[in-house]
């Protein structure tokens, strides 16, 4: 990819790579040497640049700190058979950005700084790339409102950054959720679509009276009659029932999911029934009563895939199957494993491929 803008880089004095351990990683603890930054100021942004990862100076009237003007995205990069680097499917995850920024009336990054700023600052953190089976690098581009003004207003000013770090799978066991019929994730016409911080610090409650009572996650139902599923936790989810691979179709409180659209390709590509439509509680409860469900699971970049080996449903708690390599479930996540690995054709140009080694 030719390079369209100037990117100036500052190189960190004393890597912290030999602090990890790459053989027993926790999500989230490391972060790599550098980000991107670059802010916009006086109606324009102003020159990116990669500079030593450090805190943040702000000021305490920031706007993102008092009215929620935060967006970020999760996404990916992996270490392929080859040895290359493969960063997956940019050019959706920069769209999906785009449709928070815009719900939450924040100005819109350049596609250029936003990818090109990206390849450079994974080529200059190239060895925090892991290679061990299941692993990833996560990337984090996220945008604040930094305008210091503590009235009720759409900022004039924004920080743009990009930050990575070493992650392995997570949710790697099957998990235990509740369905939520009280409290709601977003509701239509509400910025359920969009991954915007106060999504996820509203959710923070139920989940941990669920967790207190059990679980692992909730599932989510809609906010004006909690009678169909919507997500699983921070994931979209999926069922088999009948054969069939069913998840509830996109709507504005639901989030696009680039792992749940990269799996319902792939579960096509392979010959299954998909079926986007909604899914409702009783629908769910009758499927276990009369054994026509044979897996749940939630699909997020995070987790890929995280299966679920019970859900609780009005006071009962329904066991799904045991999960096997003969799973939808085992299957489709091997192929999309394989894709980005580039042991299967790319057929879908998803992979940015950096070779870089």
């Amino acid at each position: 990819m030719e390079l369209t803008i100037d990117i100036r880089i500052q190189k960190t004095k004393q890597s912290k790579i030999q602090e990890v351990d790459f053989d027993q990683l926790e999500f989230g603890k490391y972060i790599s040497d550098h980000m991107l930054v670059c802010d916009f100021a006086n109606g324009e942004w102003q020159s990116p640049q990669i500079v030593p990862y450090a805190d943040l100076s702000l000021s305490p009237a920031a706007l993102a700190l008092h009215y929620g003007q935060t967006v970020f995205e999760g996404m990916k990069a992996f270490r392929m058979t080859d040895g290359s680097i493969n960063i997956f499917r940019m050019d959706k995850h920069y769209e999906r950005f785009v449709r928070s920024l815009e719900r939450m009336c924040m100005t819109i990054i350049p596609k250029e700084i936003f990818i090109e700023g990206m390849l450079q600052l994974i080529e200059l953190d190239k060895a925090w790339v892991p290679s061990q089976p299941g692993t990833a690098l996560y990337i984090r581009p996220f945008m604040i409102a930094t305008e210091a003004r503590f009235g009720v207003k759409i900022s004039e000013e924004y920080r743009f950054i990009i930050l990575t770090g070493p992650v392995p799978s997570l949710y790697a066991n099957p998990i235990k959720v509740k369905v939520e019929t009280e409290y709601v994730r977003a509701a239509r016409g509400g910025t359920g679509f969009a991954k915007c911080g106060g999504n996820y610090g509203a959710s923070f409650y139920p989940t941990k009276l669920a967790k207190e009572e059990g679980y692992d996650q909730v599932l989510w139902t809609d906010a004006k009659e909690h009678r169909y599923i919507e997500e699983s936790g921070m994931m979209n989810v999926m069922f088999v029932i009948n054969d069939t691979l069913l998840t509830a179709p996109l709507s504005d409180s639901i989030l696009d999911g680039v792992t749940r659209d990269s799996l319902l390709t792939i579960s096509r590509d392979l010959g299954y029934k998909t079926v986007e439509r909604p899914v409702s509680v009783d629908e769910l409860e009758a499927a276990f009563k009369n054994g026509t469900i044979t897996e749940a699971f939630g699909a997020g970049t995070a987790a890929v895939i995280a299966p679920i080996k019970s859900i609780h449903i009005a006071g009962s708690d329904y066991q799904l199957p045991g999960y096997s390599s003969e799973s939808l479930s085992a299957k489709i996540k091997l192929q999309l494993e394989s894709i980005r690995a580039g042991e299967e054709d790319d057929i879908h140009g998803w992979n940015f491929i950096l070779d870089v080694k």
